[in-house]
């Protein structure tokens, strides 16, 4: 595999900090470009987060002192790199157009945001569920006038606990789903510092979660006709999301209804056994076993189990029948590896080794 060239567009927020601690030494990837604001453009990356560094390892060395470029000048941004990771914290309307002018300028963009996820020509991937959805990229291409240019997404950070428990149960007929999730501060950017009313406390609203939860698995679990991603019309999704005082890693109470019969072995069976293409590429960030279940009654808990294959696994406990719908299990990922920036990073693997960024 040739190395590529990546820069990483809202460098200094939570989530570029993730990125930047992922790619700093990756076999594929080297990050030569930084980007964010204009008011940190100019400044050395150490310098332009400063005390905003929200990770417990370091600065990365080799990133510490390189100089952040103002990510609204593409043109200036794109001169040394093959494709962008996007994290930045804008208004929807004003990613969208952003992401829109990398790609027109011939810069892939593999996106943290949810500006796009809605759009139908753009694929919203997670590489073990649909890779498949990278089909979409020529089609899209074609609308934008580009050659390279395209933008794919990942999905929220919350369905990544529960729905990849989900789909292998798919072909049972699943008809209907409710899930609770309990969300760490991390994925509202915030730390225990920067965020003290948290402790001791929750929050049960969190603007726009419950129906990202809702929708996006029904685009993830849809099909490509001709130049659009068309969505799933079944299962029906209903959740409740609440944020929780645990720094990283989402939580989910999940309740199952489907139509034909499986036992609770061939369940956990089948979470065991699944491999999706990320594992049989053998991508770099892929873990080597998705989805891990835990016979003991009070797991997964986050300290134990968020990191968990570097953070890239998704783990499931205490599934039994349940007396409305048919099954009920815990699950947890931790959000801004899985959910986020972690997600970004094997997806950008997944277009690579599959020829898209050629």
């Amino acid at each position: 595999m040739k190395k590529y060239k990546v820069g990483i567009i809202g460098a200094t927020g939570m989530v570029g900090q993730r990125f930047s601690l992922l790619l700093a030494d990756h076999p594929w990837f080297e990050v030569t470009t930084l980007a964010a604001s204009a008011r940190s453009a100019g400044k050395k990356y150490k310098d332009a987060v400063g005390e905003r560094w929200a990770m417990d390892a370091p600065i990365p060395e080799k990133l510490a002192d390189m100089i952040i470029h103002d990510a609204s000048n593409v043109e200036e941004v794109i001169e040394n790199v093959d494709f962008v990771f996007c994290a930045v914290d804008m208004k929807k309307e004003e990613i969208r157009a952003l992401e829109e002018r990398y790609a027109k300028a011939e810069c892939p963009v593999i996106s943290n945001n949810s500006a796009h996820r809605s759009t139908p020509d753009v694929p919203m991937i997670i590489p073990e569920i649909n890779a498949d959805h990278a089909r979409i990229i020529p089609a899209q291409k074609k609308r934008l006038g580009t050659k390279r240019g395209f933008i794919a997404v990942k999905s929220n950070c919350s369905l990544q606990s529960y729905v990849p428990a989900i789909h292998p149960l798919m072909d049972l007929g699943v008809t209907k789903v409710l899930a609770c999730t309990y969300q760490a501060i991390s994925g509202a950017g915030k730390t225990f510092k920067s965020w003290p009313e948290i402790v001791d406390n929750i929050v049960p609203y969190i603007g726009g979660e419950e129906e990202k939860s809702e929708q996006e698995p029904m685009k993830i679990w849809g099909h490509i006709d001709g130049d659009k991603i068309v969505n799933a019309q079944t299962p029906s999704i209903t959740s409740q999301c609440i944020r929780v005082p645990i720094s990283d890693g989402h939580t989910a109470a999940v309740f199952v209804s489907f139509e034909k019969e499986c036992s609770l072995d061939e369940i956990i069976s089948r979470w065991e056994s699944y491999k999706g293409r990320a594992q049989e590429l053998n991508l770099p960030s892929a873990p080597k076993q998705f989805l891990h279940y835990f016979t003991e009654p009070d797991r997964p808990q986050i300290k134990s189990e968020r990191n968990l294959e570097n953070g890239m696994a998704v783990s499931i406990g205490r599934l039994r029948e349940d007396s409305q719908y048919t099954i009920k299990f815990v699950c947890m990922s931790h959000n801004t590896l899985r959910g986020a920036a972690g997600g970004a990073v094997l997806m950008a693997e997944l277009l690579c080794a599959e020829g898209y960024m050629d």
